[in-house]
Protein backbone atom coordinates (compact mmCIF):
# COMPACT_ATOMS: atom_id res chain seq x y z
CA UNK A 1 0.00 0.00 0.00
CA UNK A 2 1.48 3.34 -1.06
CA UNK A 3 1.49 6.38 1.19
CA UNK A 4 -0.93 9.06 0.04
CA UNK A 5 -0.38 12.69 -0.87
CA UNK A 6 -3.80 14.34 -0.59
CA UNK A 7 -4.20 17.65 -2.43
CA UNK A 8 -7.15 19.95 -1.76
CA UNK A 9 -7.17 22.62 -4.45
CA UNK A 10 -5.65 20.63 -7.32
CA UNK A 11 -6.10 23.09 -10.17
CA UNK A 12 -3.62 23.53 -13.00
CA UNK A 13 -0.84 25.29 -11.20
CA UNK A 14 0.52 24.57 -7.74
CA UNK A 15 -1.98 21.91 -6.65
CA UNK A 16 -1.89 19.44 -9.54
CA UNK A 17 1.83 19.99 -10.06
CA UNK A 18 2.65 19.25 -6.42
CA UNK A 19 0.52 16.11 -6.62
CA UNK A 20 2.38 14.97 -9.72
CA UNK A 21 5.74 15.66 -8.09
CA UNK A 22 4.88 13.65 -4.97
CA UNK A 23 3.66 10.80 -7.19
CA UNK A 24 7.16 10.75 -8.67
CA UNK A 25 8.43 10.21 -5.12
CA UNK A 26 6.32 7.06 -4.76
CA UNK A 27 3.11 8.48 -3.30
CA UNK A 28 -0.38 7.82 -4.57
CA UNK A 29 -1.66 11.32 -5.39
CA UNK A 30 -5.30 12.09 -4.58
CA UNK A 31 -6.31 15.29 -6.37
CA UNK A 32 -9.40 17.21 -5.24
CA UNK A 33 -10.81 20.31 -6.87
CA UNK A 34 -14.12 22.14 -6.93
CA UNK A 35 -14.98 22.08 -10.66
CA UNK A 36 -13.83 20.83 -14.08
CA UNK A 37 -13.95 17.05 -14.21
CA UNK A 38 -12.16 17.15 -17.55
CA UNK A 39 -9.25 19.09 -16.07
CA UNK A 40 -9.11 16.72 -13.10
CA UNK A 41 -9.05 13.68 -15.38
CA UNK A 42 -6.28 15.29 -17.42
CA UNK A 43 -4.15 15.89 -14.33
CA UNK A 44 -4.64 12.30 -13.17
CA UNK A 45 -3.82 11.06 -16.68
CA UNK A 46 -0.53 12.97 -16.69
CA UNK A 47 0.51 11.29 -13.45
CA UNK A 48 -0.44 7.87 -14.77
CA UNK A 49 1.41 8.56 -18.02
CA UNK A 50 4.56 8.99 -15.89
CA UNK A 51 4.02 5.45 -14.62
CA UNK A 52 2.74 6.60 -11.24
CA UNK A 53 -0.63 6.32 -9.49
CA UNK A 54 -3.33 8.88 -8.84
CA UNK A 55 -7.05 9.33 -8.33
CA UNK A 56 -9.31 12.22 -7.47
CA UNK A 57 -12.75 13.72 -7.20
CA UNK A 58 -14.63 16.99 -7.26
CA UNK A 59 -15.74 18.60 -4.01
CA UNK A 60 -16.92 21.95 -2.71
CA UNK A 61 -15.03 22.57 0.52
CA UNK A 62 -17.65 24.89 2.00
CA UNK A 63 -20.38 22.24 1.91
CA UNK A 64 -21.18 20.11 4.95
CA UNK A 65 -19.04 16.94 5.24
CA UNK A 66 -17.33 17.74 1.92
CA UNK A 67 -13.92 17.57 3.60
CA UNK A 68 -14.45 15.08 6.38
CA UNK A 69 -16.02 12.30 4.31
CA UNK A 70 -13.40 12.31 1.51
CA UNK A 71 -10.55 12.21 4.04
CA UNK A 72 -12.15 9.22 5.77
CA UNK A 73 -12.72 7.51 2.41
CA UNK A 74 -9.11 8.00 1.31
CA UNK A 75 -7.81 6.55 4.57
CA UNK A 76 -10.18 3.57 4.36
CA UNK A 77 -9.95 2.76 0.66
CA UNK A 78 -6.57 4.00 -0.60
CA UNK A 79 -4.01 4.32 2.17
CA UNK A 80 -2.59 6.45 4.97
CA UNK A 81 -2.36 10.17 4.24
CA UNK A 82 1.29 11.00 4.92
CA UNK A 83 1.31 14.36 3.14
CA UNK A 84 -1.69 16.66 3.01
CA UNK A 85 -1.66 19.85 0.96
CA UNK A 86 -4.26 22.53 1.61
CA UNK A 87 -4.10 24.71 -1.48
CA UNK A 88 -7.53 26.35 -1.62
CA UNK A 89 -7.61 29.99 -2.65
CA UNK A 90 -9.92 32.61 -1.19
CA UNK A 91 -9.51 35.59 -3.49
CA UNK A 92 -12.81 37.37 -4.22
CA UNK A 93 -11.22 40.32 -6.04
CA UNK A 94 -10.68 43.97 -5.14
CA UNK A 95 -13.77 45.43 -3.48
CA UNK A 96 -14.25 48.67 -1.59
CA UNK A 97 -15.38 48.24 2.00
CA UNK A 98 -18.92 49.36 1.19
CA UNK A 99 -19.02 46.99 -1.78
CA UNK A 100 -18.01 43.97 0.29
CA UNK A 101 -21.16 42.24 1.43
CA UNK A 102 -21.36 40.17 4.60
CA UNK A 103 -21.72 37.09 2.40
CA UNK A 104 -18.60 37.92 0.36
CA UNK A 105 -16.54 38.63 3.46
CA UNK A 106 -17.66 35.41 5.11
CA UNK A 107 -16.95 33.42 1.95
CA UNK A 108 -13.27 34.33 2.17
CA UNK A 109 -13.14 33.11 5.77
CA UNK A 110 -14.97 29.90 4.95
CA UNK A 111 -12.56 29.01 2.16
CA UNK A 112 -9.28 30.22 3.67
CA UNK A 113 -9.65 29.60 7.38
CA UNK A 114 -12.65 27.48 8.32
CA UNK A 115 -12.00 24.94 5.55
CA UNK A 116 -8.39 24.60 6.73
CA UNK A 117 -9.62 24.09 10.30
CA UNK A 118 -11.92 21.30 9.10
CA UNK A 119 -9.17 19.80 6.93
CA UNK A 120 -6.72 19.76 9.85
CA UNK A 121 -9.34 18.34 12.20
CA UNK A 122 -9.90 15.47 9.76
CA UNK A 123 -6.25 14.79 8.91
CA UNK A 124 -4.07 15.63 11.92
CA UNK A 125 -5.52 13.15 14.46
CA UNK A 126 -4.95 10.33 11.97
CA UNK A 127 -1.36 11.45 11.49
CA UNK A 128 -0.94 11.78 15.25
CA UNK A 129 -2.07 8.18 15.76
CA UNK A 130 0.72 7.08 13.40
CA UNK A 131 3.26 9.46 14.91
CA UNK A 132 4.15 11.11 11.61
CA UNK A 133 2.81 13.21 8.76
CA UNK A 134 3.12 16.53 6.99
CA UNK A 135 0.52 19.26 6.50
CA UNK A 136 1.54 21.80 3.85
CA UNK A 137 -0.53 24.97 3.60
CA UNK A 138 -0.25 27.32 0.63
CA UNK A 139 -0.65 30.94 1.64
CA UNK A 140 -0.44 34.39 0.09
CA UNK A 141 1.05 37.83 0.59
CA UNK A 142 -2.26 38.88 2.15
CA UNK A 143 -1.41 36.73 5.19
CA UNK A 144 1.27 39.32 6.04
CA UNK A 145 -0.01 42.55 4.51
CA UNK A 146 -3.45 44.06 4.00
CA UNK A 147 -4.18 46.18 0.94
CA UNK A 148 -7.07 48.41 -0.07
CA UNK A 149 -9.90 46.35 -1.51
CA UNK A 150 -8.63 43.16 0.14
CA UNK A 151 -10.67 43.21 3.35
CA UNK A 152 -12.00 39.68 3.00
CA UNK A 153 -8.84 38.13 1.61
CA UNK A 154 -6.41 39.72 4.06
CA UNK A 155 -8.55 38.88 7.08
CA UNK A 156 -9.03 35.30 5.89
CA UNK A 157 -5.40 34.65 4.98
CA UNK A 158 -4.16 36.28 8.16
CA UNK A 159 -6.44 33.88 10.00
CA UNK A 160 -4.97 31.01 7.98
CA UNK A 161 -1.47 31.92 9.11
CA UNK A 162 -2.45 32.17 12.78
CA UNK A 163 -4.29 28.86 12.54
CA UNK A 164 -1.13 27.26 11.14
CA UNK A 165 0.84 28.62 14.08
CA UNK A 166 -1.65 27.09 16.49
CA UNK A 167 -1.59 23.76 14.64
CA UNK A 168 2.19 23.79 14.76
CA UNK A 169 2.19 24.46 18.49
CA UNK A 170 -0.10 21.49 19.11
CA UNK A 171 1.06 18.91 16.60
CA UNK A 172 4.76 19.52 15.97
CA UNK A 173 5.73 17.95 19.33
CA UNK A 174 3.64 14.93 18.28
CA UNK A 175 5.64 14.36 15.11
CA UNK A 176 3.46 16.24 12.63
CA UNK A 177 5.23 18.76 10.42
CA UNK A 178 3.09 21.85 9.77
CA UNK A 179 4.41 24.22 7.10
CA UNK A 180 2.94 27.57 6.04
CA UNK A 181 4.20 28.56 2.56
CA UNK A 182 3.87 32.15 1.41
CA UNK A 183 3.56 32.51 -2.36
CA UNK A 184 4.67 36.11 -2.81
CA UNK A 185 4.36 36.64 -6.54
CA UNK A 186 2.64 35.73 -9.79
CA UNK A 187 2.34 32.00 -10.44
CA UNK A 188 2.20 30.67 -14.00
CA UNK A 189 -1.14 28.99 -13.37
CA UNK A 190 -3.92 29.10 -16.00
CA UNK A 191 -6.65 28.17 -13.50
CA UNK A 192 -5.94 31.12 -11.21
CA UNK A 193 -3.89 33.96 -12.68
CA UNK A 194 -5.02 33.00 -16.18
CA UNK A 195 -8.67 33.38 -15.24
CA UNK A 196 -8.07 36.65 -13.41
CA UNK A 197 -6.20 38.27 -16.32
CA UNK A 198 -7.97 36.64 -19.25
CA UNK A 199 -6.25 34.51 -21.90
CA UNK A 200 -4.65 37.34 -23.90
CA UNK A 201 -3.10 39.22 -20.97
CA UNK A 202 -2.03 35.96 -19.35
CA UNK A 203 -0.27 34.79 -22.51
CA UNK A 204 1.42 38.17 -22.84
CA UNK A 205 2.68 37.86 -19.29
CA UNK A 206 4.00 34.36 -19.99
CA UNK A 207 5.79 35.61 -23.10
CA UNK A 208 7.47 38.49 -21.27
CA UNK A 209 7.92 38.04 -17.53
CA UNK A 210 7.55 34.27 -17.73
CA UNK A 211 10.37 33.79 -20.22
CA UNK A 212 12.65 35.91 -18.05
CA UNK A 213 11.89 33.82 -14.91
CA UNK A 214 9.84 36.70 -13.56
CA UNK A 215 6.88 34.42 -12.83
CA UNK A 216 6.83 31.60 -10.33
CA UNK A 217 6.87 28.21 -12.04
CA UNK A 218 4.66 25.51 -10.45
CA UNK A 219 7.25 22.82 -11.20
CA UNK A 220 9.86 24.72 -9.18
CA UNK A 221 7.41 25.51 -6.38
CA UNK A 222 6.67 21.77 -6.16
CA UNK A 223 10.36 21.08 -5.50
CA UNK A 224 10.19 23.26 -2.40
CA UNK A 225 7.08 21.43 -1.19
CA UNK A 226 8.80 18.07 -1.54
CA UNK A 227 11.85 19.46 0.27
CA UNK A 228 9.65 20.49 3.21
CA UNK A 229 8.07 17.05 3.43
CA UNK A 230 11.48 15.38 3.43
CA UNK A 231 13.12 17.58 6.07
CA UNK A 232 14.55 15.88 9.13
CA UNK A 233 12.57 16.80 12.22
CA UNK A 234 15.63 18.33 13.87
CA UNK A 235 15.44 21.13 11.28
CA UNK A 236 11.77 21.53 10.37
CA UNK A 237 10.77 24.72 8.60
CA UNK A 238 7.48 26.19 9.75
CA UNK A 239 7.31 29.19 7.44
CA UNK A 240 8.77 29.52 3.96
CA UNK A 241 8.29 32.37 1.50
CA UNK A 242 8.82 32.02 -2.23
CA UNK A 243 9.05 34.62 -4.99
CA UNK A 244 10.79 35.25 -8.29
CA UNK A 245 14.27 36.74 -8.07
CA UNK A 246 13.04 39.91 -9.78
CA UNK A 247 10.01 40.55 -7.55
CA UNK A 248 10.23 43.03 -4.71
CA UNK A 249 9.43 41.26 -1.41
CA UNK A 250 6.17 42.16 0.28
CA UNK A 251 7.94 43.93 3.15
CA UNK A 252 9.71 46.35 0.77
CA UNK A 253 6.58 47.60 -0.96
Amino acid sequence: MKPVCLVFGAGRGIGATVGRRFAQEGYHAVLCRRTDQEGLDEAIGEIEADGNSASGFLLNAIEENSIEEPVAAVEADIGPIEVALFNLGAQIGDRHLQDTSYKAFEMGWRMATFALFRFAQAVCPRMEARGKGTLLVTSATAAFRGNAGQHSHAAAMGGRRMLCQSLNAEFSPKGIHIAHILIDGSVAAPDTLGRMLGPEKYQEMLDTRGKADGMMLPEKIAESYVHLAQQHRSTWTFEMDLRSFSDRPWWNH
